[in-house]
């Protein structure tokens, strides 16, 4: 068989240069557009969904929400298994669907089922699909410095702000935020005044929740022109919220701030982030998309960073905690460096040996061909470029290395031996 493949490539040779340019052109094609990630994605495809219900206890979320939720998944096409897990006012459920299942195609299967299983929940409570990345996604890490700023400050430009204008970058999944203070309004009623008024601590959240909010009213028409009506009552600011009329005395109005006290604080931390043992910082995550290309997408989050970073407050900037892109350009250039130095070793082995020039470009010609069609594989079976299958490209060269040198001298002797035969 491979001496009828090569009897038909010295018999045509221009087709043989065909395939090599098509070979050329694939591999190329295959290296630009091949999702290029250092770390390889072992994670199980997985849909995550997120329910929070607020002081509840885990034996509570795993009655009323974990068990329904898990019992209304079950069923679904292509599951492989359902775990879940219920926490103080989390709860938690991994739907793991076999490895040839589309992502975003599982997706939409469980969130049909989530509809479907929300009347099974208690009232206001609304299950949430976790962000469509990996396991590996977390792919840039970020922080905010800026003195003068205490941590709540730096937090509100970091939810406010920053996330949101990395979040529309493409390829990007989940801005997640980390460290710092989220400031909040803190209502601390006094029970003793509930009491001597008569007002009970629910008529204090009706009249938080009917005192925050906008409200529409219809046309009024005066000298042929129409005017429209709206109520204002969003809170603003401390003000605000204690002068809200939460009930009366003897006809006289009781505010909020004469049973409660009023102030602007932080909600509970349960944990801090602190970067080199320097103290505690304010930053984000962010995460990447299933099958996005790692590397392009920290180039475009960079690039909007540069832009995000024109807006800060005075004094802030970014400094980047975290960039896979170094160990992603590290892995490639290993690459790059491996086959030059092989390339060189083969031509140098051949050139030394043989003493013939045609030869040594055969050899050295066969390498980079073969880690062409490699890619090309990669691509074509949907594997990323990582370190494991950079690792394995160049581990191929060696091999290639050995069997170039082996044949050329083959074919070298074969051809010698023909030359002196011809000529006797």
């Amino acid at each position: 068989m491979i001496e009828k493949i090569i009897s038909w490539s010295t018999h045509n040779r221009f087709f043989v240069w065909i395939g090599i340019l098509l070979i050329v052109v694939g591999g190329i094609w295959s290296v630009m557009t091949t999702p290029v990630d250092a770390i390889p994605d072992l994670s199980e495809n997985q849909v995550i969904v997120y329910t929070e219900w607020m002081g509840r206890n885990p034996q509570i979320m795993e009655d009323q929400i974990t068990y329904p939720l898990v019992s209304n998944l079950q069923g679904i096409p292509n599951v492989k298994a359902i775990r879940a897990a219920s926490m103080f006012g989390m709860s938690f459920i991994f739907v793991i669907f076999n490895d040839d299942a589309e992502i975003y195609w599982a997706r939409t299967r469980v969130l049909e089922r989530l509809n479907f299983a929300q009347k099974a929940l208690p009232q206001g409570v609304t299950p949430t699909l976790g962000p469509d990345g990996t396991g590996v996604g977390h792919v840039f890490w970020y922080t905010l410095q800026g003195d003068g700023y205490d941590l709540g400050e730096l937090r509100a430009v970091q939810d406010w702000y920053v996330k949101l204008a990395l979040q529309n970058v493409e390829g990007v999944s989940e801005v997640a935020s980390f460290g710092g203070f989220q400031k909040q309004y803190q209502v601390s009623i006094n029970p003793h005044k509930l009491v001597y008024y008569g007002i009970s601590a629910m008529d204090v959240a009706n009249a938080l929740k009917a005192n925050n909010r906008d409200v529409g009213g219809s046309i009024y028409e005066m000298n042929r022109m129409g005017y429209m009506l709206r109520g204002l009552g969003y809170i603003k600011d401390i003000k605000d919220i204690e002068e809200i009329s939460v009930g009366a005395y003897k006809s006289t109005p009781i505010k909020l701030k004469d049973v409660a006290d009023v102030q602007m604080s932080s909600d509970i931390r349960l944990g801090i982030a602190e970067e080199n043992g320097e103290g505690e910082v304010v930053g984000g995550v962010v995460v990447a998309r299933y099958g996005e290309n790692a590397k392009e997408v920290i180039d475009r989050v960079k690039e909007r960073l540069g832009d995000v970073e024109k807006g800060l407050p005075p004094g802030v900037k970014f400094k980047v905690a975290y960039d896979r892109s170094d160990l992603i350009e590290a892995a490639v250039a290993t690459l790059k460096d491996a086959l030059i130095e092989e390339i060189i070793v083969v031509a140098l082995v051949v050139l030394l040996f043989l003493f013939h020039v045609r030869s040594a470009v055969v050899a050295i010609v066969t390498i980079p061909l073969s880690v062409l069609i490699g890619f090309m594989l990669v691509k074509w079976f949907g594997i990323s470029l990582n370190i494991m299958s950079l690792g394995g490209i160049a581990l191929a060269i060696g091999d290639l290395v050995d069997a170039g040198i082996v044949m050329t001298e083959n074919a070298y002797k074969g051809l010698v031996k023909a030359v002196l035969k011809t000529d006797e």
